[in-house]
């Protein structure tokens, strides 16, 4: 083996490797990185020594030379790292890996967002996007532009104007196929190229549905016009009495008398309006929380029979009660079960006629998967009848199928949508069967209570 200056070769080497191990973990805080690629240049000294020694320069030369190139090629390399401060001492499989990895973490976080979200490139293609965008819009595909599958003008201005000017725009879509909706789409620019790699996304736009929004606010506005002028009409005739009273009738005993009977009947004609609506909110309110008790139906029917003796006399109506032999007993709220039993029969004895019967029959009934047993509750009587185009909208609030007999007969047009928001409730179904001079039969029906195991 050759000698240099009297040191074996493999002394030589072991001395190098420890000298720029030791400068390198002064110089860099010990970071084991930086020692790992300066110890990967240890082959390329130890090559430039030998080749070096071999040309005749001493050892020391030799030995000095090769330590110059070695830690000029480190110091080089941790510059480069202090201008690059994102950069990796790792190889590029290792690189690649580590971008894979975010990667993966953006597309999670998009996965995770609450709003349909897709995000872009730099030319406006799809990147990724969650599950949201595809019950939307399911005709958008990755590694596609999105304006080929969303052909909005808007949109696609509000893409170009982000990825061209930043900031974050906001449009309105109107889509009409396959039904009508409105979509609130944001685009929004994240970040400048400059502060990008190549495979990062540049646009990210997100989806609110307001259809929903939209029809529920459509509903309100509709409720407080039809509720105004229900409580309009009996004020403009109050109104209108007070005056006759106060003028032409001041003097007039017998006109008192009838505009004062007038006037009662249309402050009770409001008073059970503003029950209705009383009434209609508290079971909105608590439309989500479903009820615990426990209510025996054949009780509710004999209590609400009881109560309604005197107005079923008064309209010379017949009520007759069929109960079961056996408990008929349901989870819910007993008040809210005769709310709806008596809504149901003083609907019956109202736009029944005189002289109408009324039967309430509570009975069990076959459950669709024949699992759990059910109970109903019927009312039937045997009036007019309502034609067939009116029973799908009859639940609607202030709906009736003849305005001027409701009205006269003192309906509000809000009952069967105070029955129809309790049976929801209580997770039951309302069914409605009628047919003109044959009657009519509203039925509500419920999951039994399960009896406990012994």
């Amino acid at each position: 083996m050759r000698r240099l200056d009297g040191k074996s070769f493999s002394e030589w080497r072991a001395r190098l490797s420890a000298k720029v191990r030791t400068f390198l973990a002064g110089r860099d805080g010990g970071s084991s990185v930086v020692a790992g690629y300066a110890l990967a240049l240890a082959p390329l000294v130890l090559a430039l020594l030998a080749t070096w020694r071999l040309a005749g320069l001493s050892g020391w030369a030799a030995a000095a030379l090769a330590v110059a190139g070695g830690l000029g090629l480190a110091i080089a390399r941790r510059r480069q790292l202090a201008e690059h401060p994102g950069g990796s001492l790792r190889p590029e499989r290792g690189g690649r890996l580590a971008r894979a990895a975010e990667f993966k973490v953006w597309h999670r976080l998009l996965d995770a967002m609450p709003e349909a979200a897709v995000a872009l490139d730099g030319d406006g293609r799809v990147l990724h996007h969650n599950a949201f965008v595809t019950e939307l819009f399911p005709g958008v595909s990755l590694a596609n532009p999105l304006s080929r599958s969303i052909r909005n003008p808007d949109l696609i201005a509000a893409i170009d104007q982000a990825i061209g000017s930043g900031g974050t725009v906001v449009v309105q879509l109107n889509e009409r196929v396959p039904v009508e909706r409105r979509i609130s789409a944001t685009v929004k620019s994240i970040g400048p190229q400059s502060e990008r790699r190549p495979a990062d996304p540049a646009i990210l736009v997100t989806f609110r549905d307001l259809s929903e929004q939209d029809k529920l606010a459509q509903m309100r506005e509709d409720f407080v016009a039809n509720a105004s002028h229900e409580l309009r009409t009996p004020l403009a005739a109050v109104k209108g009495f007070v005056e006759t009273l106060q003028g032409p009738a001041r003097d007039d005993p017998a006109a008192r008398d009838r505009f004062l009977g007038m006037m009662a009947t249309q402050a009770e004609r409001m008073n059970r309006l503003i029950d209705d609506l009383l009434s209609l909110s508290r079971v909105e309110m608590r439309a989500h929380l479903q009820p615990r008790g426990i209510v025996d139906l054949n009780e509710v029917a004999a209590y609400v029979s009881q109560s309604l003796e005197p107005v079923i006399a008064g309209a010379d109506a017949k009520l007759r009660v069929a109960a079961l032999d056996t408990p008929a007993r349901i989870r819910g709220d007993r008040d809210q079960m005769v709310q709806v039993l008596i809504n149901l029969v003083q609907n019956a004895i109202v736009y029944g006629g005189k002289g109408v019967e009324i039967d309430v029959r509570i009975s069990r009934v076959a459950s669709a998967d024949r699992r759990i047993e059910r109970l109903s509750m019927a009312v039937t009587d045997n009036g007019p009848g309502i034609a067939q185009q009116h029973l799908p909208r009859l639940t609607e609030r202030f709906y009736r199928a003849n305005v001027a007999s409701s009205r006269s007969k003192g309906g509000t047009g809000l009952g069967l949508a105070i029955v129809k928001h309790i049976v929801a409730r209580h997770r039951g179904e309302l069914t409605i069967a009628s047919e003109v001079g044959k009657g009519s039969t509203f039925a509500v029906t419920f999951d039994a209570l399960q009896p406990r195991p012994d």
